[in-house]
């Protein structure tokens, strides 16, 4: 009897010493699509602050394109991780992310950009941390028209710059959701103009932005909103070749990005009115807790969570900065 009950304690001692095992040894991997953008390097940091705190192996692994990404997957199943959180290269990789993921036996959630399956549409089985794009644009929106009437700007002479970015469904939101709050505001619709972009970076704006300015001369005041502080950098600096001064610009960029610090931190203001920043501290910190309580404690995240941004201008930058954790 003492034999029988020795087993049964070693065998529950064993069982504890595995649970406890796999709880330390637990391993997440967290994919991004450009990792050398400050974003996704923020997003990687909070992420190690998750994995200090929780006590797992993060890995971090960049893909810039569709067989990257796949490939990371494979990487870390032979690894032995048991979760992965990525942003894609092409959200169009869903279906292939989702069966080489089941392939490599790893939970798999998204972050920022949501797969889509083959018709296009969001591929709901998959977590999803993302940010409401549509949302952003409309805070861009807001900030556009407060400075119109602030300027007391007749909206019948003003011209937008829609840097667009359209082959990316986020920047479409985003820029649809500018475009709704001007137009509810009362700004003309034709005196929208599309300055499409080749990249998402301030020269291929400025390049976009030259044309339009060039095309509609008689316009003397105007606004300019895209995807991210690039865009919007992008069209202040063509404006500036062509004589619009910092009177006669809103440009309101989102992100919060270095281009949009330094720009606020010039001796005079410039066109460059505020970026809508939107933190990287849950897309970092917050997926990666979610991932480990998965793993560990097989606690699904939420299906999906959707993040704003909020106004930084060259007055509030700090304080806003330090409310999101940045600084």
């Amino acid at each position: 009897m003492s034999l029988f009950k020795n087993l049964l304690l070693a065998g529950a001692l064993a069982v504890v010493a595995v649970s406890n095992g796999s709880a330390a040894e637990t391993k997440i991997g967290f994919v991004v699509k450009q990792p050398e953008e400050p974003w996704f390097q923020d997003e990687w940091r909070f992420a190690d602050v998750a994995a200090k705190e929780k006590g797992f192996t993060l890995v971090k692994i960049g893909a810039e394109d569709g067989e990257k990404a796949l490939a990371a997957l494979d990487n870390l199943g032979a690894q032995g991780a048991q979760g992965v959180i990525i942003c894609t290269p092409d959200v169009k990789l869903g279906p292939g992310l989702v069966a080489r993921a089941k392939a490599d036996q790893l939970k798999l959630m998204t972050v920022d950009d949501r797969l889509v399956n083959s018709k296009g549409e969001p591929i709901e089985s998959v977590p999803h941390m993302g940010i409401s794009a549509s949302k952003i644009g409309e805070d861009v929106g807001h900030a556009i028209v407060d400075q119109i009437k602030a300027r007391g700007w007749n909206m019948a002479d003003v011209g937008a710059i829609r840097v667009s970015y359209d082959q990316l469904p986020t920047a479409k939101d985003r820029v649809d959701g500018a475009i709704k709050v001007l137009t509810e505001a009362g700004f003309p619709k034709d005196h929208i103009f599309d300055a499409p972009q080749a990249k998402t970076d301030t020269e291929a704006a400025l390049n976009a932005s030259t044309t339009v300015l060039n095309k509609n001369a008689s316009i003397k005041k105007w606004v300019a909103f895209g995807l991210n502080d690039e865009a919007a950098l992008g069209a202040v600096r063509a404006a500036e070749t062509v004589g619009i001064n910092a009177d006669s610009m809103i440009a309101v960029g989102i992100g919060g990005s270095d281009s949009a610090i330094n720009e606020f931190k010039k001796g005079s203001p410039t066109g460059f009115y505020g970026s809508v920043i939107i933190s990287p501290k849950r897309h970092g910190y917050e997926t990666s807790v979610n991932m480990f309580n998965w793993v560990a404690n097989d606690k699904e995240p939420p299906m999906l969570t959707l993040t704003s941004g909020q106004l930084a201008t060259r007055d509030t930058y700090h304080q806003v900065r330090q409310q999101l954790g940045l600084e």
